[in-house]
Formats: structure tokens, sequence, C-alpha cells
């Protein structure tokens, strides 16, 4: 055999497709045998989710597997012209989705997205029928409109007869994979998102289950989960080659930016934001403001969720009619001193998630002066944002312990050395970015390697730390005392 043919042999399994399913695009990207990312195969079709006046966050359900079908076509076409098969295909999707599907496999609602927020009155509802923070400590889950429980019952109300012909109950992942391979799978990741999961009992919650007008059948069989689904479908590359049921993105997000022990924490920060750890232990205890998640049967992820991060810094920019070119916003906002405003911001435009959950909090902007301007708005927006992530920080202090790493990965947040900056100063703690440029399709790409029983995978590529400022530290703390004062004066004092 000549050089050029067993190259080309080489190439034909050594290599991972990884398909990742967020809220505004599909993409594909194809890793090697060692987690490195290969340049030239991939592609990215975005998307846009249908939003209602009533808070309605929904996604056509033919669309998306429209979609995803594009963005892996492309990759195939790429693949196929470089004589490449990939040895499996990792799948990501975002985690809380939510579809109804009838016996004909055919969708009877819209997916709903997390933010999607009509579900609210329901979850109130559910809160006279389950214990908050019994359930809580048992599914990981706050009962939530951005949870699938609340929005079951708000669709058995709202939408009976859509409700009724829903035979199964299933994520949007697990309906890629009835589209794409002809059957559902779901992942244990997928199932623990969804607030109808007992954590530590690794099955559906009795209980929350219990409090729904739904039966247990009408979701994945859990002798079936985690289970990759090998068979034909439209694309010979990806046919005879095991595809693993999605994982929750912000799991994959975990290990792709090497953050896979308890002391080493996730800071994400996109157009949402969260911090997580990965824990591995057969029982976690849960504690209260944090969610609780799984990677798979054997590693835990434990955090906070912010609604709002790289969309306050959009929605201060269009709003206050700053400067298109972020490079000068940043020199601007380097120039103010930290803390100097006067102003205190609840950065709440989408609600609350991470630590109150309260779903009918909104923005506040307290201490509003003539003569304020509006990059000091914009620099105390984004103070505000990392105050918040300093509540979710404190709790998983007190969970886990002092973190030894703190990786922040995520393109608001690594676009804006001025706000890295003030995170590292608001946690006092240094943060180290991660270079990794595709962490998420990275992470699903090393679970499934994992699976294939190849752990080789060298570490995440990561950045100099960006070192705390003591004194700065010290005008955050007092500015998050104010920032808390203005959240119990406007949200718990009246509840």
């Amino acid at each position: 055999m000549n050089p050029a043919a067993r190259h080309a042999t080489t190439e034909l399994v050594d290599c991972v497709l990884a398909l990742d399913v967020g809220s505004s695009s599909a993409r594909t990207l194809l890793f090697d045998f060692e987690g490195r990312l290969i340049e030239g195969v991939g592609a990215q079709q975005p998307y846009t989710a249908r939003t209602t006046p009533d808070g309605g966050w929904e996604i056509d359900a033919a669309e998306l597997t429209r979609i995803a079908g594009q963005a892996i076509s492309a990759a195939c076409q790429q693949m196929r012209a470089r004589g490449m098969k990939p040895a499996a295909v990792a799948v990501d999707t975002f985690w809380h989705s939510l579809v109804g599907v009838d016996s004909g496999d055919n969708p009877t609602t819209p997916i709903l997205h997390p933010f999607d927020t009509r579900s609210a009155g329901a979850a109130k509802e559910l809160a006279t029928r389950v214990d908050n923070r019994a359930q809580h400590k048992r599914t990981g889950c706050v009962l939530h409109p951005s949870y699938p429980p609340a929005k079951l019952l708000w669709l058995s109300q709202t939408q009976p007869d859509a409700f009724r012909r829903a035979v199964h109950w299933m994520s949007a992942g697990e309906f890629l994979f009835l589209k794409l391979l002809g059957r559902p799978a779901a992942s244990t990741s997928m199932l623990s998102a969804t607030g109808l999961w007992n954590q530590n009992a690794g099955s559906y919650d009795d209980e929350v289950m219990a409090a729904l007008p739904v039966s247990r059948d009408r979701f994945a069989d859990i002798g079936e989960i985690d289970q990759p689904v090998t068979g034909q479908c439209a694309w010979p590359e990806l046919s005879g080659i095991p595809w693993f049921p999605a994982l929750g993105d912000g799991a994959c997000d975990n290990i792709g930016s090497g953050c896979t022990a308890r002391d080493v924490f996730a800071l994400m920060v996109g157009t949402s934001g969260a911090m997580r750890a990965v824990v591995e232990a057969n029982t976690i205890e849960i504690p209260e403001g944090l969610f609780c998640y799984r990677v798979d049967r054997k590693r835990f992820v434990l955090g906070g969720a912010l609604s709002n991060g790289g969309a306050v810094f959009a929605w201060m920019k269009r709003t206050l009619r700053l400067p298109d070119d972020n490079v000068e916003i940043e020199r601007e906002l380097e120039a103010l001193p930290p803390a100097s405003h006067g102003l205190t911001i609840l950065p709440l435009f989408a609600g609350e998630r991470s630590t109150g959950w309260r779903d009918g909090a909104r923005a506040a902007i307290a201490g509003l002066g003539a003569n304020t301007s509006p990059l000091e708005i914009m620099r105390a927006s984004l103070e505000a944002v990392a105050l918040r992530f300093r509540n979710v920080y404190e709790i998983m202090l007190r969970a886990l312990g002092e973190p030894r790493l703190l990786v922040a990965s995520g393109a608001a947040l690594l676009h804006s050395p001025v706000w890295t900056q003030m995170m590292a100063d608001t946690l006092q703690h240094a943060v180290t970015p991660c270079l990794e440029r595709e962490a998420t399709s990275r992470g699903a790409a090393l679970l499934a390697l994992e699976r294939l029983g190849r752990t080789t995978a060298p570490p995440a590529s990561l950045g100099a730390p960006v070192q705390p400022i003591e004194e700065n530290g010290r005008l955050y703390l007092a500015e998050l005392a104010r920032q808390r004062a203005l959240y119990a004066k406007l949200f718990e004092e009246n509840s």
C-alpha cells in the first residue's frame, strides 16, 4: 500500500463528528481521537426561535430537524471529499427542552425552549401540590417555568387537544434522533435536567410525576437510556456507526474546557451565563439556590445559571446607542474607575434563575442622575452581572470548597478583558481563559471518545490567568451589599 493510501485508511475512522444544537444555530465540527479540532470540516446553520408577547419561546420541530440535517450534510460532503468516515457521532443540545409527539411520530407542540415563561402560573400551582424545597433536594431543579414540569401542566390546561394527542414527551435531542435515525434516544444527562428526575435515585421522581397529568410511560424508558443508536441514515458516512444520545450543552462545556473535577469551576458567559463544577460521586447533597444535573451516571453537574449574561451587554449597547465598535467601548469602559458610578443595578432583563429563581423578577436601575453617562450605565451593568455570579460562587464555595482553577469560556466574556477583570475582582479569584474555540462541541466529542474506550485526550488549552485586584474587590463587595439590599426591597419584603 502506498503512503497516500495508508494515510487515507487512517483517516477513515480516527475522528468523531460533533453535532451541537444551540438556541440559535446547529453546527457540526470534527475532532480527532485526541480531542483536537480538525480544520476544514463542519458547518453552522442559524435559525430563529419564535417569541411571543406573552413570554413564548418556541422552535418549530420540523425546522430544527431540517437545520440540523443541513449542518450534517455539509460536514458529510466535506468528509466525503477527503475520504473520511468518523468512528461515532456525538450530539449535544440545550437542556430543559420539551416537545410532544403523537403515535405517528409527528410533533403535537413546538419545541418549548427553557426561556419560555408562559408556564409561570403553572409553576406556582405545582408548588401547592409539591413541596418545592424538598423536591429541589431530590431533582436539583426548582418549580420554575424553565423546566418541563411547569410546561407540562401549562400545556394540559391551555392546549388540551395537543396535550392529549401526545403519546411521548421528549427533548429536542430525542426528537432529532427520532427523525434522523428512526427512533428516539435519551441520555441520563438530558433527563437529569428535566425536573422529573431524582438525582440520587437515578430514576423518575415519584412525587413530581404524581403531581402531573401525565403517566411515566410517556417518557423515555429507563432501561434504554444512554444507549447509542447504530443503523442506517441518510448519510453513508454516518451509517453503521454509533450515534450517542444528546447530552446537555452545559455538561459538555465543562468537559471541553477542562473543568472535570470539583475543584475546577467553569464560568461561562454567552448570551446567558452559568457557573458549574463536575462532581464524581455516588450521591450528592444539593444546596439551596443551585441546580444539580448530570454529565452521566457517575458524574453530577452542580452550579447556578443566569438568564442575563452577554444579553445585558447587547441590551445596553442597543438601548444606550453606544458605538458599534466594541474595541472603542472596551477602551472607554477601562478608563472608568470600578464602582464609581453611584448606580445599583439588578440586571434581570429576562427574569431570574439562580439564586432566587423568581421568574417575575425584572431589571432595575437605582441612582441615576442628570450627569450619569451611557458608559457609566454600561459599566455598572457589567459589574452587576459579575455580582450576580458572586451570589452563585459563594454557595458553591460552601458546598465544594475553594476552587483550584476558575476557567472562563463564552464569547461575551472572553472578548472583553475589562469584563473578565471585573469577574476576577468580584470573585477575588484568578480567572483563567479557556482557549478552546469550541469547548461545548469538544466536550461532546470527548465524552463520545470515552464511551469508545479512548481516553488519551490532552488537557484543554488555557490562557494566562487574570489576577484579581484586592482593592477593587473591596469596592465590589460594597456594591454587592447595595445590590442585595435593592433585591430584598423589590422582591423579598412584599413576597
